[in-house]
């Protein structure tokens, strides 16, 4: 079994720098692919209460057979549900639809500034860690001023800002500004929805190291010390995105791949996306 990196986060938990996602992976399939990637060594599931697939992932863990608490996972608090009580009540369905005592990180999925107050949704995450049935807390999509905000207003920083970074969006700012603060940038969206597969930069890199595209940008990322969670549904790709480890990229290759930046986002601007399902 591929022996995954851990990263301490600042509560002290460890969570694996590599990871299984399931976004738009429909809820009738999830269980299906989230086994495959327990069978294959992933030990990090992320998923989230909008993507209407906790239900699969909780069935997969059980059915696999692993331990509970050898596998992390993560889910996230949908936009819905930003009022105090609405949040707890939110929380409360997660952990039945995952079927779990406790939960090993859950975040604010957006920060949604024009829709209630994010300040409060996090005093809810507080109260929620404060019961033993969450280990870690989070935020996704947060910028620095959203995070600066939580600083001053709130007595728990988060452990995690899960933001949108690609070769064509490395959004070093965020980056940064995470890791002044302690908090672990997890990546999502990390090859672009594919768009950067076919760069003639990282074909070369793949090319030379007999490495797949995807490979490259993956360890990337892994080189970078972001947490990434490529998603699949084909047990050859979770194979492949899961052998990372037996190679490395050189300096140079790193700074050609950053060097891609054109700030191209694939998903909304935190800054203005308000939406509510």
């Amino acid at each position: 079994m591929t022996s995954v990196p851990t990263i301490t986060l600042n509560d002290g938990v460890e969570i694996p720098q590599l990871g299984f996602g399931v976004f738009q992976i429909p809820p009738e399939d999830t269980k299906k692919a989230t086994l495959e990637a327990l069978e294959v060594g992933y030990r990090h599931i992320d998923t989230a209460e909008m993507y209407g697939n906790e239900k699969g992932v909780g069935e997969a863990i059980v059915e696999s057979g692993i331990p509970r608490d050898e596998i992390f996972v993560t889910s996230k608090l949908n936009n819905t549900f930003h009022a105090r009580e609405d949040a707890l009540r939110a929380f409360d369905a997660t952990m039945d639809a995952l079927g779990f005592e406790t939960l090993d990180l859950f975040l604010i999925h957006w920060p949604m500034p024009a829709v209630g107050d994010f300040v409060d949704t996090w005093k809810a995450m507080e109260e929620m860690k404060a019961t033993g049935r969450v280990r870690s807390i989070g935020v996704s999509n947060f910028q620095p001023a959203h995070l600066q905000r939580l600083f001053d207003e709130t007595s728990t920083i988060p452990s995690v800002n899960q933001i949108e970074v690609h070769p064509y969006l490395t959004n070093d700012d965020v980056r940064a500004f995470n890791r002044e603060h302690g908090i672990a940038t997890e990546a999502w969206s990390p090859i672009a929805q594919g768009d950067v597969l076919t760069d003639p930069v990282v074909t070369e890199i793949a090319e030379r190291l007999d490495r797949s595209p995807a490979q490259v940008t993956l360890r990337w990322h892994i080189q970078r010390g972001d947490i990434v969670f490529p998603k699949s549904v084909t047990r050859s790709r979770i194979e492949e995105n899961l052998a990372l480890f037996d190679f490395e990229l050189s300096e140079a290759d790193i700074e050609s791949i950053t060097a891609l930046n054109r700030d191209a986002r694939r998903g909304p601007n935190p800054d203005e996306f308000n939406w509510i399902p």
